[in-house]
């Protein structure tokens, strides 16, 4: 069964105590117990790792599990009052004008942050995802891992188009792939760009889109209910790079301009500009004017290596939903400040 955590009201609750038998917070007390379970179930850390990284004793995490399901927090849900996550995303919602922000906790800073940012994307989408939607999906490793979160169901009348062609080399993080799987979940219709995700001239762009049909998929994307992306970081090796369209030559000239990231192989530097590169010409996917006319945008990424192109993001999508980590989310009020 999945789980993840949410936010409660915020309402004491009777006080925990270490291993030494000292008196715990109430506060404390919840925020260990709920990140405990967090751990527990979200990353599947084992209980010894677990209370090594609280700085409690095992005998007190098999306490804490114990009284989160006597508790009943964890069930679907686990639900406690995470203040500090709680402060992070109003912080969030404030700084960039979000209408939602969500921030998964982390067991550590270093913690890799995909597991934890996944399991509320697929938790938020198994709620946002309504009969009768037309959501434009991107790609990468946060997204397909969030299928495993998402709950299935049928909706109505529910159709997903992919926003950008396929990578060639066979792999299971692909566009195509992401956007089926993800169809699939809610017992929708798949639509795919059946063509490359970068070609390799202007001439064979316009052929692909005037002379092969692909006018109509196109089509689509400019009355959509819902657009679903993720990003990628320019200075780390990102799925795009490690897929062998982005060479070492155009990824140097990409950074001396300015770029920090990319969204649907669209690069934007830090104040959410569009990059000037040749690329940009050879790209098949959904152009950023007609994403930013869904009125659903979500954003779900994080980590190090991301901070400046989340920022750039905020203002290249104004996404109306962000789903990030605790850390991601600290360095990007950091920055924007």
């Amino acid at each position: 069964m999945v789980k993840r955590a949410n936010h409660a009201n915020g309402r004491m609750k009777s006080a925990g105590a270490d291993d030494s038998g000292a008196p715990v917070s109430d506060r404390r007390a919840d925020r260990l117990r709920i990140r405990a379970a967090w751990m527990y179930f979200i990353e599947q850390m084992t209980q010894n790792e677990i209370a090594d990284v609280l700085g409690v004793g095992r005998i007190t995490v098999v306490r804490m599990l114990a009284e989160a399901r006597a508790r009943n927090e964890v069930k679907i849900a686990i639900e406690g009052d995470l203040a500090e996550i709680v402060r992070l995303e109003r912080a969030l919602e404030h700084a960039f004008g979000l209408q939602q922000a969500i921030v998964a906790p982390l067991s550590h800073a270093d913690a890799d942050p995909i597991p934890a940012i996944s399991a509320r994307t697929g938790s938020f989408l198994s709620e946002a995802m309504r009969p009768g939607m037309r959501v434009g999906v991107g790609w990468g490793r946060t997204l397909f891992s969030a299928l495993s979160f998402i709950n299935p169901k049928t909706l109505p009348d529910f159709k997903v188009i992919s926003l950008l062609g396929g990578v060639g080399v066979a792999r299971q993080i692909n566009p195509a792939e992401f956007a089926w799987r993800f169809a699939q979940a809610f017992q929708g219709e798949g639509y795919l760009i059946p063509a490359p995700a970068v070609v390799d001239s202007v001439e064979t762009k316009t052929a692909l889109v005037e002379r092969c049909g692909l006018q109509e998929l196109f089509r689509m994307t400019e009355d959509l209910d819902a657009v679903l992306l993720s990003i990628g970081g320019i200075a780390s090796a990102t799925t795009f790079y490690r897929g062998g369209f982005l060479k070492d030559a155009e990824r140097e000239a990409l950074v001396a301009r300015g770029a920090v990231g990319d969204v649907l192989f669209h690069f934007f530097d830090r104040n959410g500009e569009l990059v000037d590169h040749p690329i940009n010409s050879l790209v098949m996917s959904v152009d950023v004017d007609r994403l930013r006319k869904a009125p659903i945008r979500i954003l779900t990424s994080g980590g190090p290596e991301k901070t400046e192109a989340l920022v750039g993001a905020m203002k290249l999508l104004a996404p109306t939903v962000l789903i990030t980590d605790e850390e991601s989310a600290k360095r990007m009020l950091d920055l924007g400040d």
